[in-house]
């Protein structure tokens, strides 16, 4: 390792030595940026990684609240503000009990490359509680999203930080948030949130869009080698928001999906999930809140509890649930059953270990803040619609998003040949990502 880049990354161990998966984020970064640094000596002299590494702002408070037997509980809400030097602050809310400040601040840091690959205006942020609403009443998550807002509120707006949703935060926390905000402030701020209900300023295709992002990416990244998605077989993991469009976009594309998961366990169905099963999933996970092994009841299919869907043999992966879900023993098992190209659908869902198994085999791999970027560049566009106070076509979104997947990864693809790196889209997005970035901040002085 370059012994600048060694610097910094010591650095941040030493002042926080608990914050593992921040680190690991960081490193992962932080190594790829050193053909930059070094073809851009500017950028040690004026410390640019020592304060890309290091947030904005930290905002961490208690968030009491009513359960369902009257009782008080509290929580510890978050918000990471990581970088502005190109924008607003804009990033998800996580409501998981695994959110801790460092699980923020890896996926605020990794926010800040994945909006700048975006194209559009906006900085990196990330935040969101420790509480976990599943199992919990509409009335409880209602009471939490109050409170929780009750302090946010303070931190956030349209030209500040623009919060979405992330994992445990859907469409009806947005709501229970949107609908705080503006008992709180008496501002029908429609930017102030994204991920809002159609109703209320929310954007056609917003939830599909991380999923069918991942999918554009992959589609791109085949196309590099002359192949196509149709008759491909895919592996997914997750069940939730993006693994259902995922495997949606999946079909649309004549792609056989064979397996999901979640938290409990994961499925095989070698005769693929189809459109009408499909839809039962969607009805199980977003309207009974239901287990993906009843899935393998209603259709007479594999369920395990134990392993993962890596092992079953497949051309495309998309793990789309959690970070570090892929260790190196399942990406040697996905090289060899033959996979062509792996899509993070998720926020570093594989390990370092991992990702290098992948690139040592020739597998075409996207990293998250390419392959995942579909999400947050819908809330830009609902933003942006939100400002003209006039909405688009789904249409309209579809082909804007498609058209942001392409030039992300023409970016990350054209960036990695330019520091002679080709195919290597790890690299080539957190450079390309990163420069920009730096960029303004070097514009904007030693504040920024």
């Amino acid at each position: 390792m370059d012994k600048y880049i060694e610097h910094v990354y010591n650095a941040l161990v030493e002042k926080d030595p608990e914050q593992k998966v921040f680190h690991q984020a960081a490193l992962e970064v932080l190594e790829s940026l050193e053909p930059a640094t070094k073809k851009y000596p500017k950028y040690q002299e004026k410390s640019i990684l020592e304060r890309i590494t290091v947030p904005e702002r930290i905002i961490k408070f208690r968030v009491p609240w009513v359960n369902k037997e009257g009782k008080i509980e509290v929580n510890r809400g978050y918000r990471i503000q990581f970088n502005s030097a190109i924008g607003p602050y804009k990033g998800g809310l996580r409501f998981h009990p695994t959110v801790n400040e460092g699980v923020l601040k890896f996926l605020g840091f990794e926010q800040i490359f994945k909006n700048s690959l975006t194209g559009l205006p906006m900085g990196g942020g990330k935040g969101g509680s420790d509480f976990d609403p599943k199992g919990k009443t509409d009335e409880e998550v209602r009471n939490f999203c109050y409170s929780f807002m009750s302090e946010l509120y303070r931190h956030i707006g349209q030209f500040t930080d623009v919060p979405a949703g992330d994992i445990g935060v859907g469409g009806r926390e947005i709501g229970y948030l949107y609908g705080a905000y503006r008992n709180i402030t008496n501002h029908h701020g429609t930017c102030v949130l994204t991920g809002k209900g159609l109703p209320y300023g929310g954007s056609l295709i917003r939830p599909e869009a991380t999923g069918y992002g991942c999918v554009y990416f992959v589609q791109e990244m085949l196309k590099t080698k002359n192949e196509e998605m149709k008759g491909k077989v895919a592996c997914i993991s997750g069940s939730g928001n993006v693994a259902q469009f995922a495997a949606e976009k999946c079909l649309d594309l004549g792609v056989k999906v064979v397996a999901m998961s979640d938290s409990s366990g994961w499925i095989h169905d070698p005769d693929g999930i189809d459109r009408d099963k499909l839809a039962w999933i969607m009805e199980l996970k977003n309207v009974r809140r239901g287990r993906i092994r009843e899935y393998a009841d209603e259709y007479d299919v594999e369920y395990s509890s134990k392993g993962s869907p890596w092992s079953v043999k497949c051309d495309i992966a998309l793990p789309s649930a959690t970070q570090n879900e892929v260790d190196a023993k399942e990406a040697q098992a996905l090289v060899d059953n033959g996979v062509m190209a792996v899509g993070e659908g998720a926020n570093m869902p594989c390990v370092p270990q991992a990702v290098e198994i992948f690139q040592k085999a020739g597998v075409l791999f996207g990293p998250g803040k390419a392959a995942n970027a579909g999400g947050v560049s819908v809330s830009g566009l609902e933003m942006a619609q939100n400002s003209q106070r006039f909405f688009w076509t789904r249409e309209e979104v579809d082909k804007r998003l498609h058209g942001i997947m392409v030039n992300i990864h023409e970016n990350a693809y054209k960036t990695a040949e330019v520091f002679g790196k080709k195919g290597d889209y790890v690299l080539g997005a957190n450079i390309a990502g990163f420069l920009k970035v730096a960029e303004a901040m070097l514009a904007m002085g030693f504040y920024a």
